[in-house]
């Protein structure tokens, strides 16, 4: 993927503290109840408790979201929600979504309203820290098989000068499509790798989380693994 260029001529839709808190606190209340689901997969490639590590943090971030307005600093405000849902959910999710989170803060600091283009840099940054953090890489049956791909979707779809809507879209479908291709990989992570074969055929819970929380902040229709709808 090419280096994040400028956006290009036009207009672009101003994005508030506001809209993105809205969002998120959509994308928190799907994986509470996601639970009972993240944790059967995850029983099937993993230690089985990433439904429930997900609520815990879930509901963390739905109390700061509470407690704390975005304010005039969406960069500052994106990494205590990080912190707030590694507090809520102490663990290697929790540290790898303060870590996305911040990220994608730290491209946006002082910011009080964003770009399209603002947000595709945030989503490559969160990308790239899933995969610092991590030590993991597309391909290796993680959450990043769904990131990555809707990072780079998103970022050629601004960059060409497609609507936010448009964009949105490839992005949904991208990250889908990486979840759906993710099913028949070995997992190379984790207890994923020493069950080895056993994780082929399997959904990662990872990309599952991802996809189902993007679907909550566009709003758009859930789907299973294998039957992505648009």
């Amino acid at each position: 993927m090419s280096e994040p260029g400028s956006v290009p001529a036009g207009t672009a839709p101003a994005i508030t503290g506001e809209d993105i808190a809205a969002a998120l606190r959509r994308a928190a209340i799907r994986l509470v109840g996601l639970r009972d689901h993240l944790n059967r997969l995850d029983a099937e490639v993993g230690d089985g408790d990433s439904g429930l590590t997900a609520e815990k943090g879930a509901r963390g971030l739905l109390a700061y979201l509470d407690a704390t307005p975005p304010g005039d600093d969406l960069g500052k405000w994106l990494a205590g929600a990080g912190m707030a849902y590694n507090r809520a959910a102490p663990s290697t999710m929790g540290a790898l979504m303060a870590t996305a989170f911040m990220r994608a803060g730290k491209t946006v600091m002082g910011q009080a309203i964003l770009s399209p283009h603002d947000l595709a840099v945030m989503l490559v940054a969160a990308d790239q820290g899933l995969q610092e953090r991590g030590k993991v890489k597309p391909g290796d049956k993680t959450i990043v098989d769904a990131v990555h791909p809707a990072a780079e979707a998103l970022m050629s779809a601004v960059l060409a000068g497609q609507s936010l809507d448009a964009g949105a879209q490839d992005m949904l479908n991208a990250a889908r499509a990486g979840r759906d291709a993710a099913v028949a990989l070995r997992g190379q992570v984790g207890r994923s790798n020493w069950v080895g074969e056993r994780t082929e055929g399997k959904t990662d819970p990872g990309t599952v989380l991802f996809v189902s929380a993007l679907e909550a902040v566009l709003n758009a229709q859930p789907s299973e693994s294998g039957r992505a709808q648009s």
